[in-house]
């Protein structure tokens, strides 16, 4: 059995008071989902202490959304992994669609901010996907296979074991639209094929792949009936605690 993971990326929203109300609003009813269904929620920077103490006993993770590619010095303006880790963050989002577009991350940038996530305790959460000129080209395949090979190959087995990928189709994030079901279904199940290549069908077997494009509590349970979808990295849906139960709840 692989994980069941309920992911949120709060991204640039709240302040650290409403971050804390908002995590106390999923904490008050994350019982009605399965206990068995992992909770996480990716905080900005500013929110890491206050909103994980008022996580310490709930059972909900904390993630951070960043973290710098040097493990110190004079990078103004970065936080490093070392002192995520301090504060108590148990993830890293790591390759979100909006860090690869608007602040041009690379493959190059992203094995390094990887290997200091993993020699500081941490786990990533790797997220690939396509944008929809991709798509529409049906290059969705060989666009995820690359952003794969070219760090998650990188990986020593042990690494890989804690390993969240999270695809993400980038025409689907705020957007409103979603990928179907089974176009979802469809490229988790390569994700995995291309992973099996590298590491063995036994260890891909393992390894979560969330859905991560305008997931609502709608259209999960479509989404996670699907065998190769283990749950979903989730936008706009996380800033409201019904709404991130609902879509835990659909498991």
């Amino acid at each position: 059995m692989r994980r069941t993971i309920v992911a949120g990326n709060w991204k640039m929203n709240t302040t650290p008071a409403q971050g804390v109300e908002l995590l106390e609003g999923v904490a008050a009813i994350k019982g009605e989902a399965k206990a068995s269904v992992e909770l996480i929620v990716g905080v900005p920077f500013t929110h890491i202490c206050a909103v994980g103490k008022a996580a310490q006993g709930t059972g909900i993770a904390i993630a951070a959304q960043n973290c710098a590619d040097h493990a110190k010095g004079a990078y103004t303006g970065e936080v490093s992994a070392e002192m995520l880790a301090s504060m108590g963050v148990e993830y890293v989002i790591l390759g979100h669609s909006e860090r690869r577009e608007y602040y041009g991350e690379t493959s190059e940038t992203l094995n390094k901010k990887i290997e200091l996530v993993y020699q500081n305790g941490m786990s990533p959460i790797y997220c690939i996907g396509e944008k929809q000129q991709e798509r529409e080209a049906n290059r969705q395949n060989e666009v995820c296979r690359a952003q794969i090979q070219e760090v998650v190959f990188n990986l020593t087995p042990e690494q890989f074991e804690k390993l969240i990928i999270a695809y993400e189709p980038v025409w689907a994030i705020g957007t409103g639209l979603t990928a179907t079901d089974d176009q979802a279904q469809e490229i988790h199940h390569y994700i995995r094929q291309v992973l099996a290549e590298k590491f063995g069908e036994q260890a891909a077997s393992k390894c979560p792949i969330l859905y991560g494009g305008s997931c609502k509590p709608s259209n999960a349970k479509g989404l996670f009936e699907k065998a190769d979808v283990d749950g979903g990295l989730i936008g706009g849906a996380s800033l409201n605690a019904q709404d991130f139960v609902g879509i835990a709840k659909a498991f």
